[in-house]
Order: structure tokens, then C-alpha cells, then sequence
């Protein structure tokens, strides 16, 4: 497994929403240089980084499995999925779009609820895990349950490490642990991909 953590890559937050440098050259540069180094495929575990999905694959000649689409094939027989992430990621749409492809439909936060959202994953980038960050996280779930969800995705790598599936009503589908199982998959040789 070949690893390229550069923590100078420019926030995708602030580029999505308007203010900050784009950030698609330097990921860009992070996939040719993995291809480089002889990786058969790339994987991204940042859900907001994949709406520069498509700098990647213009840089590279190998798959670049998406956390997107592997979350949403995921949910295939869910029914309804609220969609918790960054409000850079919602703004993009990739995953709505994603969904409605996939004929699933998408319950959203509102803005207050997106707000929180990001005060809860701010707290846990800082480092508190606490049951006080665990049960907002589960209050914003379950506002998306309220709303019509059937299942949640954990559509940030931060979300997971707080909100579990034993606080929920309906299942939770952590778009990390999703593209973890599908990674190992492809590595080991018991899938294929494209």
C-alpha cells in the first residue's frame, strides 16, 4: 500500500465555497505521483475531495474508486438515505447526484442542521469525541429520520468516529468503512474492478 498524506493540499471546504485555493492540482499531483511509484489503483478517503474527482482522473491512467459511488451502491436497498457531509460536499451535489442515478431518494439537512453539522465535525477534528458531540450527531441523524431517511450515510470520515449504528433507529452506512471493504477487496484479488 503506497500512502500520500499531504496535509498542504488547500482546503476543499473553502474552495467549494468560494474562498480558497483550488485544491484539484495538488491532488492531481498526489494520484500521478502514486501512479508513478506503482500503484494499480487509487483510493480517496475524503468524501469532499471527490468533486475534484475529475483533476485525478485527468492526471492518472488507473481506476480511481470512488467513495461516492461505493456509499450509494451500498444503499441500494435502503429506500430513502439522508446524506450527512460537509456543506462543501452537499453544495457540490455529488452525492444527490449519485443517488438520483442510483434511483435513491436523498433527504438532506437544512441549514441549520448542515450548521451544526459542521460545528460537530470542527469538535471532532479537534480532537472531542465526547457523548455530547455523539448525541448532536445523532440529533442531526435522526432529523434526516424524521424527514423520511430509511438509512444515514456517514458521508464524512469524521462522522464515524462518533455516531455509530447503535444510536440510530435505521442503518448507517459509513462511507469509510464502505471504501475500506471495497479496497481490501480489490487488493486481495476477490474483486475486480474496472
Amino acid at each position: 500500500m503506497l500512502v500520500d498524506h499531504n496535509p498542504k493540499v488547500p482546503n476543499r471546504q473553502a474552495a467549494l465555497l468560494g474562498d480558497g485555493e483550488d485544491p484539484g492540482p495538488a491532488l492531481a499531483g498526489m494520484a500521478k505521483g502514486l501512479q508513478d511509484a506503482g500503484a494499480d489503483f487509487l483510493v480517496m478517503p475524503c468524501n469532499t475531495a471527490h468533486a475534484f474527482a475529475k483533476d485525478i482522473r485527468a492526471a492518472v491512467s488507473i481506476p480511481l474508486v470512488s467513495i461516492i459511488d461505493v456509499t450509494v451502491d451500498a444503499c441500494r436497498d435502503k429506500g430513502a438515505v439522508g446524506v450527512l457531509a460537509t456543506d462543501g460536499c452537499l453544495n457540490t451535489g455529488i452525492y444527490q447526484d449519485a443517488l438520483q442515478q442510483a434511483h435513491i431518494e436523498c433527504v438532506l439537512p437544512n441549514a441549520d442542521e448542515t450548521a451544526e453539522l459542521m460545528r460537530l465535525i470542527s469538535a471532532i477534528k479537534a480532537g472531542d469525541r465526547s457523548e455530547a458531540v455523539a448525541m448532536g450527531m445523532r440529533d442531526v441523524a435522526n432529523a434526516q429520520v424524521a424527514k423520511g431517511a430509511r438509512a444515514i450515510i456517514a458521508g464524512c470520515t469524521e462522522i464515524p468516529l462518533v455516531l455509530t449504528e447503535d444510536l440510530l433507529d435505521v442503518p448507517l452506512v459509513s462511507s469509510t468503512d464502505v471504501l475500506a471493504e471495497l479496497t481490501a477487496a480489490i487488493a486481495s484479488g476477490t474483486y475486480q474492478i474496472d
